[in-house]
């Protein structure tokens, strides 16, 4: 998916990409003399949106008072960032730290691209939340640090849900569920719009349940689609889509679901915060009607699974310059620049204790509680392959919406599924 940064009524919002690079081993050699590192120059890549002005601006000058070194950031962008990526991770010279893609994360360790981060972790990681540290490790080894995070949230209409007589917002699923039901029969509003293949809200309930979508059977990995589990939080998708007019063999872009709850006649959708400046684009009235919650799970103490978009740091294998590249990563993860970064930029940090930086974003307090217990699509490189058109769990659901069992339609794609994830990467 392509990832954007987008303005939401004010407030800043996330989708992630990225993709698999590789690159050169460096022996990091580089050592502090009585002057610090005076003479160095640190290369640093971030993607378009990632890093507001002002905080390249603080963490700048942090690291050049620590340092005696200088720090060049470089913009890129994401379009034809994978090709740029990996042929300058091969090259002499690569940048020495750059952000990459959490989900994505796997295949750069595995062409041995990334340095391991083992030592920093120790120091300065032990309180990352789990969840969001767990795309830095391959193979048990920390190739990444993490940075920030965005995941998806409900956006409602809070004039369709005062006309249907609901004063709060839910706080379980059989709550958002009777919820939706009663606007659709008090309200001429449709209750959610809820695609057939919003496939990351799916992966999100299969992260509730517990489960993911592949799993290893002698020696390689295979779908998991036949899980009873997989299975559950497939049936709990299909009976919110029910409520939904929302075409069964489309997903959340086609047509952008933004625009039709811009139209001022649906009650709620599940999607990024982000997605609400798209509403207001449609719809200028909208945006004062707009209200954000935590998709709820089974239970008021715990959240829906979520899936995990987010972005880390890594440096380059090949950089001769690896312990000032750690010295930059204390700086731009420690608690005052991270902080600064959620505060920002509305993102949700690698730590708990920073949340306190949400505090006014509505989009973001909305998404915060869910992240502890969020997760991702599988961490492995052979993932990657999977989500190419036309995407196997895409059909999957189709199939189960259009009628098949869970059972029958991850047979229909077992093989199609199985054959990706033995591409060779």
């Amino acid at each position: 998916m392509k990832r954007k940064l987008i303005s939401a009524i004010g407030v800043a919002g996330m989708m992630i990409s990225l993709a698999a690079c590789g690159g050169d081993s460096g022996d990091g050699g580089d050592k502090a003399g009585a002057d610090g590192y005076a003479g160095e120059t640190l290369t640093v890549w971030v993607m378009d949106g990632s890093s507001p002005d002002q905080w390249q601006k603080d963490v700048q000058t942090a690291f050049e008072k620590k340092t005696k070194a200088k720090v060049k950031f470089e913009v890129q962008q994401w379009n034809g960032i994978q090709q740029k990526l990996t042929t300058a991770l091969s090259e002499e010279n690569p940048p020495d730290v750059f952000e990459i893609g959490n989900t994505q994360t796997p295949a750069y360790a595995k062409t041995g691209g990334l340095a391991d981060l083992a030592d920093l972790k120790n120091e300065i990681g032990g309180d990352w939340t789990a969840s969001l540290n767990e795309s830095s490790i391959f193979d048990g080894k920390q190739y990444a640090a993490p940075w920030y995070f965005a995941n998806r949230v409900v956006l409602y209409n809070k004039k369709v849900w005062a006309d249907a007589g609901i004063k709060d917002t839910p706080k379980t699923r059989d709550e958002f569920y009777a919820d939706l039901k009663q606007i659709g029969e008090k309200t001429d509003a449709e209750p959610i719009y809820l695609p057939g293949q919003n496939w990351y809200h799916f992966v999100g309930l299969t992260i509730g349940e517990g489960v993911q979508l592949v799993k290893e059977q002698d020696g390689k990995y295979v779908s998991n689609l036949d899980d009873p589990k997989v299975a559950a939080a497939m049936e709990t998708y299909k009976k919110f889509q029910a409520l939904s007019k929302a075409p069964k063999d489309k997903d959340e872009a086609t047509p952008q679901q933004g625009e039709v709850f811009g139209k001022g006649n649906v009650g709620a959708f599940i999607g990024m915060g982000w997605e609400a400046g798209i509403a207001v684009e449609a719809n200028p009235k909208i945006e004062k009607e707009i209200g954000y919650f935590t998709i709820p799970g089974a239970t008021a103490d715990k959240p829906e699974g979520v899936f995990l978009g987010g972005s880390n740091l890594a440096v380059a294998a090949g950089s001769k310059k690896q312990e000032l590249a750690k010295e930059f990563l204390r700086i731009a993860l420690s608690d005052k620049y991270e902080g600064e970064l959620a505060k920002l930029n509305g993102v949700i940090p690698n730590k708990e204790a920073l949340q306190s930086n949400l505090k006014g974003n509505v989009v973001a307090e909305a998404a915060a509680p869910a992240a502890a217990g969020g997760g991702t699509t599988p961490l492995i490189p052979e993932w990657a392959a999977v989500e190419n058109a036309p995407n196997p769990v895409k059909t999957y659901m189709t199939a189960v919406l259009n009628g098949k069992s869970p059972a029958e339609a991850a047979k229909q794609v077992e093989d199609e599924f199985n054959k990706r994830l033995s591409q060779q990467q």
